[in-house]
């Protein structure tokens, strides 16, 4: 009876286990304007200062507004993480005529650049 008990209660966990496991990675990840972009910050230059950084969001060309968003948001992790508040300026963004965002652009990534305010 005991092992009778012992392997429903493993055949249970197991079930539980498996059905904890069916999320990827990109169900993890936060979403802007419906899209998980992939974004990386670094410093320009280390040498001089870490306050002065560059934001990459990979696939921006699907949602300019979305890859702003996800800009924003890993800015503010580099500045926290860096100088400890999230407070910064856009250094290259800049409207055009019809009030739309105007982004440089590396093939269909958006390169974002900024200062952390200490």
């Amino acid at each position: 009876m005991t092992s009778r008990f012992t392997l429903t209660l493993i055949l249970a966990a197991s079930v539980g286990l498996a059905a904890c496991g069916g999320k990827t990675r990109e169900d993890k990840r936060m979403r802007f304007d419906g899209i998980a972009f992939r974004t990386s910050a670094k410093a320009i230059n280390k040498k001089e200062t870490l306050a002065n950084f560059r934001v990459e969001v990979r696939d921006a060309l699907r949602s300019q507004r979305g890859a702003l968003a996800a800009a924003d948001h890993e800015a503010k992790r580099y500045c926290i993480e860096n100088y400890g508040t999230s407070r910064f300026d856009w250094t290259n963004i800049a409207l055009d005529a019809e009030g739309n965002y105007k982004i440089q652009l590396d093939k269909s990534d958006a390169i974002y650049t900024g200062s952390c305010e200490s």
